[in-house]
């Protein structure tokens, strides 16, 4: 039986994504070039809602949510791995790997939720519009973040309390640019099958089952639209699309990485950038350039910011 508190791993080895110089260079280049975009595009979505009078609906409430999260996503794992080709120092402690896991799945398991609270809304805006202010509360949308928040936390909570005293002595080679639990897993010396069970069941099915709800709530308004006006439906798809395709975005690669997650294939790191990378940059992009409001709202703010540099 080994002890709880047994570890002689005090670090762990990143491989990265490709031990090739040449394509070194290029991620080094374009992580970074995509980590500034995601920075601008998220930080600007969620400052013109939060200072724009017009945005304060429960929309952009949710929206601006969502660009938060991506923000820290991204921030959570590209800084690290930007940092790592720069200096070629690819280690991280095993206290970092652990708080970089934790905050991972509080992140991930709160975009889920609020995802699916962002389907809600569109729900109601949708099938049900002159009640769409008094169900969409303020009180209500605080509610349903907070419960968010409180799901992604203990999604995460669980997942370490069934990793976090795993024994390890010995092999700490990461085959990816982040910690995540199909690789810690993979290291301890242990036999790990039921704790591969619990986080399978965890994550796995936990993913699965919110994209398959996410996508039936999605049929469900279309179906419910059709049947009240054939021209409705094609503003519904329109108002869908945006969010249909983040959502693929999103559970692709959650689906990928931990449905199957033992052990994890060479791909898994690959299908993460998706994620830490992609997604976040799509999002501020789908929800204003094809947003009228999102784009006068933003006009707005620039005249604003104009006006100000010529008073001063």
């Amino acid at each position: 039986m080994y002890e709880a508190n047994y570890t002689d791993v005090s670090e762990f080895v990143f491989l990265g994504l490709s031990t090739s110089t040449p394509m070194q260079h290029f991620l080094l280049v374009f992580s970074t070039l995509f980590y500034v975009t995601i920075v601008t595009g998220n930080l600007l979505v969620v400052f013109t809602v939060t200072v724009d009078p017009y945005l304060h609906s429960p929309m952009y409430f949710l929206l601006g949510n969502l660009s938060f999260i991506d923000l820290c996503l991204s921030t959570l794992t590209v800084p690290k791995m930007i940092s790592d080709l720069s200096s070629g120092h690819n280690t991280i402690s095993f206290e970092g790997c652990v708080i970089q896991i934790f905050v991972l799945h509080v992140l991930g398991g709160s975009e889920m939720v609020l995802l699916i609270v962002m389907a809600l809304d569109r729900y109601v805006a949708i099938c049900r519009p002159l009640h769409y202010l008094t169900i969409m509360s303020p009180r209500l949308c605080v509610l349903l973040l907070s419960g968010a928040w409180a799901i992604g936390l203990i999604h995460s909570v669980a997942q370490l309390a069934s990793v976090v005293y795993l024994p390890f002595c010995g092999p700490n080679e990461i085959d990816s640019f982040y910690c995540d639990l199909p690789w810690f897993i993979k290291l301890a010396c242990t036999d790990t099958y039921r704790t591969e069970f619990v986080v399978t069941a965890n994550s796995g099915f936990i993913s699965t089952g919110t994209f398959f709800l996410l996508i039936i709530s999605y049929i469900f308004i279309l179906v419910t639209v059709q049947k009240r006006s054939s021209a409705g439906l094609s503003k519904a798809l329109s108002t869908l699309s945006a969010h249909i395709t983040v959502v693929v975005l999103f559970f692709g690669p959650c689906i990928f990485v931990y449905m199957w997650p033992f052990p994890p294939v060479p791909g898994d790191k690959f299908v993460a950038i998706l994620d830490f990378m992609i997604t976040p940059i799509l999002n501020p992009a789908i929800y204003t350039l094809r947003n009228k409001d999102m784009k006068m709202a933003m006009r707005r703010l620039s005249s604003q910011v104009l006006s100000l540099r010529k008073i001063s």
